[in-house]
């Protein structure tokens, strides 16, 4: 071959490997750039496959760990760290044996949990469950699994959930649902069309079904006909959300028997809010009612005996009075001639302190029974301590001085004013002092002190008589209530002075305590009251009463008018040796013909009369003799019922028998004379 055409072939050899070669490197960076383009799309879209990743493992609300097979940290979240409180100096060693001592120190029993752990690294099982109890008091449960790559272990997942607020939930289920089953209430689920659809033990009691009898059936096979009209009304309540609280009515059991229910009935809603349902708990009441009946019927009972204690007590003072006017009376005239007759004296004496004592037991027996219903109203004034003190020992000093006791009085160097009736507390005062007297032996001490303590004062009643043991201190305030009970006591009295006593310083805001060193060593009572700023005194009743005594007329017509003879005759008579023009009469008709013949400046009125009771024959007489006439009660009923009852018919006063001969004498020297005699 020429050398000219062995370098044509050559060059055409050369032209063509070195197109070979081009259009090869061509397609090695064609594929070049495909790969790198593909690398880069994988590279993209396992970014992301990361940064979900990532974000679900931040978004959980689990804890998560992962360790390698040596037990390197190799991810966490932050979950995880909050729910152990793992600090930043732990966190940066990246090695759970080093994390381990401080989550354990968050354990109720970190021994067992580090124990645990040593467990499942040792074992390495493939997936663990356990539940830990929490110092604080949560709960967790941990869960792991094992991590493998292309078949070899490499690490362990680690899971941890706080489940403290669902453990909660179901206990509380748990618990509910107990309480449902051991309640003796009948506790009874229903729809919003009143069939039921759950019936706990306590309904079957109650009712008598069982719940198979019954759930799914309509819950008025419990309800009696008559008062079928409750469940529409109930219903209706419930779907307007409203509560029903203990509505008590009636229903019938399995066995066709009544039964007295107190219901108490709720919506229940579902999660969005929608009631779909009633539940109602039934109480049987059944007992309960019946004592309420019994108790009401029993109320009625005693309010009917103490209607009828109040009337005979009224009757018995009003029997018990009449017959001691006329002794008291006869009384007065014996007193009137006995100047010259030492004996006569002294048996005028005996009559009238045993007649004082009959009042005063007679007067203490009704003033407990008004007092303990509130039907006393106290008529209060300021008034200075000294007047109580001074009229309670006037009432006191005979008894006193007949049992040859000693009588000492102590009160402070200034006055001392109270807020008080003082008619009351000389009446508090006097019983102290009288009861004093009568546990006291002849010859024995009584005495009397008064003293300030702040805004209070102190009235102490001491004796040297037969004492209280310890265990009667409180109770012989109680009525009827006797220290000394033998059969042959001399001490006289109901036992209710004491509780009268302690009813009227309550009334006036005070309390009274006794005190003893026991039996046979003495008594004191301690009255404690309120006082008040002391201002100029004011001149006395008694001192107004005796300024008008003094100017009263000397000689008046006077009309006696009493069933009992005994009572209007030795009063006309009484009243004719003081000078003054009287007449009896013996019932209501005659007392009103006596006053038109009569003309009296007084009338005496008894009100128990037959033909016309005393209120009417008062009204008759005030009809026609007017205002300048003085009508005066005298009469053995001296209830506030009694005493409104004679103001209404006309009386200007009301006395009780037997009347205090002063008061009435008082009474008498305020009375006009009336015109034309």
């Amino acid at each position: 071959m020429a050398p000219d055409d062995q370098d044509k072939q050559l060059r055409a050899v050369a032209l063509k490997n070195s197109q070979t070669i081009l259009a090869a490197r061509q397609r090695a960076e064609g594929e070049r750039d495909r790969a790198q383009g593909a690398l880069e799309l994988k590279t993209k879209e396992l970014a992301r496959a990361l940064a979900t990743m990532r974000a679900t493992f931040e978004s959980t609300t689990d804890g998560i760990l992962v360790t390698d097979s040596g037990g390197h940290v190799e991810a966490f979240n932050q979950r995880f760290t909050r729910l152990w409180g793992l600090p930043e100096a732990i966190l940066q060693s990246m090695d759970h044996q080093q994390w381990l001592p401080a989550i354990a120190a968050n354990l109720a029993d970190p021994a067992a949990f580090s124990a645990r752990i040593a467990e499942i690294y040792a074992t390495a099982p493939d997936t663990t469950f356990d539940v830990l109890q929490l110092a604080d008091g949560r709960v967790f449960e941990r869960f792991s699994t094992v991590q493998t790559t292309e078949g070899e272990r490499t690490g362990r997942v680690w899971n941890v959930r706080d489940v403290t607020e669902r453990r909660q939930e179901h206990e509380g289920r748990f618990r509910l649902a107990a309480l449902v089953e051991s309640s003796d209430d009948a506790i009874i689920s229903k729809s919003l069309e009143g069939v039921i659809s759950t019936w706990n033990d306590g309904a079957q009691r109650v009712f008598g079904y069982t719940a198979a009898e019954v759930v799914g059936k309509s819950i008025t096979i419990l309800i009696p006909p008559d008062r079928i009209h409750e469940e529409p009304e109930i219903l209706a309540q419930i779907r307007r959300g409203d509560r029903i609280n203990h509505f008590e009515t009636e229903r019938v059991r399995k066995d066709g028997g009544r039964i007295d229910v107190s219901v108490t009935a709720s919506p229940i809603r579902d999660d969005e809010g929608r009631i779909i349902g009633v539940s109602k708990i039934a109480r049987d009441i059944t007992q309960a009612k019946r004592i309420e009946r019994e108790n009401l019927r029993l109320v009625e009972v005693l309010k009917e005996s103490d209607r009828r204690k109040d009337e005979f007590l009224a009757i018995l003072a009003h029997e018990l009075r009449n017959p001691l006017a006329p002794i008291r009376n006869a009384a007065q005239i014996l007193r009137t001639r006995s100047g010259e007759d030492p004996e006569l004296g002294w048996a005028t004496e005996v009559m009238d302190r045993q007649l004082a004592q009959m009042t005063r037991l007679v007067d203490d027996l009704l003033d407990v029974s008004r007092i303990s219903r509130g039907k006393v109203p106290l008529q209060q004034e300021r008034v200075d301590l000294a007047t109580i003190i001074t009229s309670a020992l006037d009432g006191a000093r005979p008894l006193i001085e007949k049992a040859g006791q000693v009588l000492t009085v102590a009160a402070p160097a200034h006055r001392i004013f109270l807020h008080a009736d003082p008619v009351r507390l000389s009446q508090v005062v006097l019983n102290l002092l009288s009861n004093a007297a009568k546990y006291t032996n002849p010859g024995g001490r009584i005495s009397l002190t008064t003293e300030e303590d702040g805004e209070w004062v102190l009235i102490r009643v001491k004796d040297s008589g037969i004492g209280l043991p310890a265990d009667r201190l409180d109770d012989i305030f109680e009525m009827f209530v006797q220290v000394d009970s033998s059969l042959e006591r001399s001490h006289s009295g109901l036992g209710i002075g004491l509780t009268l006593v302690r009813q009227l310083v309550a009334m006036h805001g005070g309390t009274v305590a006794a005190q003893s060193d026991g039996p046979d060593k003495g008594s004191e009572f301690i009255v404690r009251l309120p006082t008040v700023g002391a201002l100029d005194e004011p001149r006395s009743a008694a001192a107004a009463s005796e300024e008008q005594a003094s100017s009263g007329p000397s000689t008046l017509r006077i009309l006696v008018v009493d069933d009992s003879r005994d009572s209007a005759e030795s009063l006309v008579l009484l009243l004719r040796l003081l000078g003054h023009e009287t007449r009896a009469a013996y019932d209501g008709l005659e007392a009103v013909h006596a006053a038109e013949d009569f003309r009296p400046d007084v009338v005496l009125l008894d009100i128990g009369l037959p033909k016309l009771n005393g209120y009417e024959a008062a009204r008759r007489i005030r009809e026609v003799h007017g205002a300048d006439l003085t009508l005066i009660a005298l009469t053995g009923w001296g209830q506030a019922e009694d005493r409104r009852t004679s103001r209404e018919a006309g009386f200007d006063h009301h006395l009780t028998k037997p009347v205090e001969f002063e008061v009435l004498l008082g009474l008498l020297k305020t009375a006009k004379k009336r015109p034309n005699h």
